[in-house]
């Protein structure tokens, strides 16, 4: 059994408040003490942090790890061309550096092509084959068929998706059991895309359909998260029942009312919709820019919750801090981004032993230069990492430089 951690930094971050001179105390897996004045047991090992602040292992509840950058790789040629076994390695090195970033727990949605490969993934994790965060895994999202991709192919040339095809009730109830079936934590579904003769993003399901989605998983304890940009795909989806919406690019007002009225988090997936901006070269006056600030904007006024998550994957592995500093830009103090990205991000997950730093809570926990609660730009810096009371990984100084 490894030896008692205490580490002794000049702050403590506990997923809620900043807390002056604390300690945090470690022994196997969890914490057993946070506070002032703490002091281990005989041979317990002191890490003195001087200068950093200790908070809580970062969450990231949209990712995927399973996607390399669409500036170096395009989708399509991904699903298409890429064999599972080159975009599993990429993975591996991906979730090494997402870990050494500072990021203990992914939530990945959606595998986009490489059909089960998160579920090895995560196992492999789990029993050590390889480092990396705690993965949360969706298997194959769920999409209407015919409006998702790779598209633009004669009918007549059936091509491999990026994710799971339903098409009416049989379709719908046999895929949703058969994903949670395969091994999947959460369920996720398309409630609407870009399909049609102008290629505008609408609603893909009826809310009836979705309310059979979340049916089936809830009856098997499975929690749904609903892609949703538009504001009547994301009504749809919150009257259905999930429990998170990603992106809700096109979202009023009344339908974050809704949300928050609903206990439906937000997930504003900001760094992805940064990094399409740049690719497609669209300036901060075209409307699909402004469309998703004025969103971000009515989101902060309805009370929804807003929860961190990226779409990291669309842009670079280890960069998933950029979400953080986003949200920071978009209006939210430091403080309400780290908790984004902490102890909201925990509630989401219905992980009340993550996101926080408290007595019995798992020891994910990470060492930061600076204080992040005065400028969030002090995530760049990682000093030490933790994961169930474990550094890793061990080269982290060289694996933090995002790829």
């Amino acid at each position: 059994m490894s030896l008692p951690i205490l580490l002794r930094p000049d702050a403590v971050f506990d997923g809620e408040h900043r807390h002056a001179g604390w300690s945090v105390l470690v022994e196997g897996e969890r914490i057993v003490a946070a506070g002032r004045d703490i002091t281990g047991p005989p041979g317990t090992r002191e890490i003195g942090l001087s200068g950093a602040t200790v908070l809580p292992g970062l969450i990231d509840l949209h990712s995927h790890v399973l996607l390399h950058p669409y500036a170096e790789r395009a989708w399509a040629d991904q699903v298409l061309r890429d064999p599972e076994a080159l975009r599993v390695a990429r993975a591996v090195m991906a979730l090494r550096r997402t870990l050494a970033a500072g990021f203990t727990t992914l939530r990945d949605l959606g595998t986009e092509g490489a059909g089960e490969a998160d579920v090895g993934l995560r196992r492999a994790i789990d029993e050590g084959v390889i480092p990396g965060p705690r993965l949360i895994c969706v298997t194959r999202a769920i999409v209407a068929r015919g409006t998702y991709g790779p598209s633009g192919f004669a009918s007549t040339c059936c091509v491999p998706q990026g994710a799971e095809e339903v098409d009416g009730p049989e379709s719908i109830l046999r895929v949703t059991r058969m994903q949670i079936a395969r091994g999947a934590d959460w369920i996720k579904v398309y409630a609407d895309y870009r399909f049609g003769p102008g290629g505008d993003a609408r609603p893909t399901f009826s809310q009836d359909e979705l309310a059979s989605i979340v049916r089936v998983a809830h009856d098997a304890g499975i929690p749904v998260a609903a892609h949703a940009t538009t504001a009547e795909g994301m009504r749809r989806a919150a009257l259905a029942g999930v429990q998170t919406i990603e992106h809700g690019n096109e979202g009023t007002l009344e339908v974050f009312e809704l949300l928050a009225e609903r206990g439906v988090a937000y997930v504003p997936t900001l760094a992805a919709y940064e990094t399409l901006e740049r690719i497609r070269g669209l300036g901060p006056d075209h409307p699909a820019v402004v469309a998703k600030r004025a969103a971000f904007a009515a989101a902060r006024c309805s009370g929804v919750t807003i929860a961190n998550g990226s779409d990291v994957g669309v842009f670079a592995h280890g960069d998933n801090a950029r979400e953080l500093e986003l949200l920071t830009e978009h209006g939210l103090t430091p403080l309400e981004a780290l908790r984004a990205a902490t102890s909201t991000a925990a509630r989401v997950l219905r992980r009340d032993d993550l996101g926080r730093i408290c007595a019995g809570a798992r020891a994910d926990l990470i060492a930061v230069a600076g204080d992040p609660v005065a400028g969030i730009g002090a995530l760049r810096s990682v000093r030490l990492v933790l994961k169930d009371g474990v550094d890793g990984p061990p080269d982290a100084a060289v694996e933090r430089k995002a790829v």
